[in-house]
């Protein structure tokens, strides 16, 4: 075990060569960032797709607290944090340990485990969870089926509570159900110290293989005013692309209805993103689907006309039909610049 933690302490080392701006150095030697905060970690029984969701008044939280693999599990590690729990947690569980048996082994070779807060979920959904009795009140922690809740230095005894009955009652995908328990906790008070980043981390339940890609969202505010307002607009933006993604699929399989469906939806989910718009429309006329297309590129290029030369630069390249034909008709589609000294008369 003395061997895991020296490895962990090195690799995190390495990462990290700076020690972050909130941290205490302990007697080994070594700076623990002082990421007191609330967070859950969850796995999803219908998907499998584990996750950790986390907000603090802490710059950067994103790096320090969640933790998370697919086929394996996912790790929150904060208050007096040693991020060694987090890739260690996921390497004992990776051997096979349950949750509780890989909180223990850590906990028991951790000299200051007392100031620790630390939740862990399984491949199987078991979940284990510890705050130690020197985490700063008001902190504790709650469980439910296949997740937990966390929080230390909060303004009020309820945001834990509040959190595991958020979550409980959610609807949508994991994500956005890990976002309803941090925005219950701001609801009672969060952070007593306020906010500052927050950072959402899901992988798919089993592994591919490929870790690159494994990951369902992986979103970071560093530093805002009001971070889970700007989660829930990256969220939402992520979610615009994804069906954008899906639109291009359905265009290559031939399935225009499908695919003019989810050009549509992507562009309601993010309006004011001109790029979603103009790649829909390039995909759906090198498809056959030239109307729809016109219609899109014209409004695209009343909007943001640097966009106008772009189809050209396309052809070139063999993501856009090379036919002068084509792309002059997609070029006339541009606003007619008036000529010069056409100014209006009186």
């Amino acid at each position: 075990m003395r061997r895991l933690f020296a490895l962990a302490a090195l690799v995190c080392a390495l990462a990290v060569p700076a020690a972050p701006a909130h941290a205490v150095v302990t007697d080994r030697g070594t700076a623990e960032p002082l990421a007191h905060t609330y967070s859950i970690v969850a796995r999803d029984p219908v998907t499998g797709e584990f996750g950790v969701a986390v907000q603090s008044h802490y710059f950067s939280v994103g790096p320090t607290v969640p933790w998370a693999e697919s086929g394996v599990g996912a790790v929150a590690t904060q208050s007096l944090v040693l991020v060694d729990y987090g890739p260690m947690g996921l390497e004992l569980m990776r051997k096979g340990f349950t949750a509780q048996q890989a909180l223990d082994s850590l906990l028991r070779g951790d000299a200051g485990r007392d100031g620790r807060q630390v939740a862990m979920v399984d491949a199987k959904g078991n979940v284990a969870a510890w705050t130690g009795p020197k985490c700063i009140s008001d902190a504790g922690d709650a469980q439910g089926e296949g997740f937990s809740v966390q929080a230390n230095l909060m303004a009020s005894p309820t945001v834990w509570p509040a959190m595991k009955k958020a979550y409980e009652s959610a609807q949508g995908d994991l994500a956005a159900r890990m976002l309803a328990a941090l925005d219950a906790a701001e609801a009672q008070g969060g952070d007593i110290r306020g906010r500052q980043s927050c950072a959402i981390l899901v992988v798919k339940g089993a592994a591919s293989g490929k870790p690159w890609n494994d990951v369902v969202v992986n979103l970071r505010v560093e530093d805002h005013p009001a971070p889970l307002v700007e989660m829930r607009r990256l969220l939402q933006l992520q979610r615009a692309y994804r069906v954008e993604d899906q639109g291009d699929t359905y265009t290559s399989e031939g399935k225009s209805a499908e695919a003019a469906a989810a050009y549509a939806e992507a562009m309601k989910l993010a309006p004011d993103v001109i790029e979603l718009q103009f790649w829909s429309a390039v995909t759906m006329y090198a498809n056959k689907q030239e109307a729809q297309a016109r219609e899109v590129f014209r409004r695209v290029f009343a909007r943001e006309p640097r966009w106008v030369p772009l189809p050209r630069r396309l052809a070139k390249v063999g993501l856009f039909p090379n036919d002068e034909k084509a792309i002059a008709d997609v070029e006339s589609l541009a606003p007619r610049k008036r000529p010069a000294g056409a100014a209006a008369r009186k």
